[in-house]
Formats: structure tokens, C-alpha cells, sequence
């Protein structure tokens, strides 16, 4: 038998989730459509989400 390495945490639905979320913004940023108003909104967006995730 082997024993649980103490320095990994599980993966969790929620960190799997953040990530689709942070993905997702990032492929909107990458529409030449985007006005600056909205590119701003996304841009705050992407930084709440990677703070929320501990990113920066």
C-alpha cells in the first residue's frame, strides 16, 4: 500500500471551474470585435477570477 503524500492536495470542482471560467475570458479577450469599454470589463473580470484562485 502506499501512503498520501501530505504536500498534494486533491484537484476540487471548484478549482476546475475557475479555470473553464478563466479560459473562457481569455478567449473573449481574443475577439477583434471587442470595444475598449468591454475588453476593460473582461480584463477586471480575469483579474477578480485569478485572485480569487491565488494567481497574483
Amino acid at each position: 500500500m502506499s501512503q498520501k503524500d501530505d504536500s498534494t492536495t486533491a484537484y476540487t470542482c471548484n478549482e476546475y471551474r475557475m479555470e473553464m471560467i478563466l479560459l473562457a475570458l481569455e478567449k473573449q479577450m481574443a475577439r477583434p470585435d471587442l470595444t475598449p469599454s468591454e475588453k476593460e470589463s473582461i480584463q477586471n473580470e480575469i483579474q477578480r477570477v485569478k485572485k480569487e484562485m491565488d494567481m497574483i
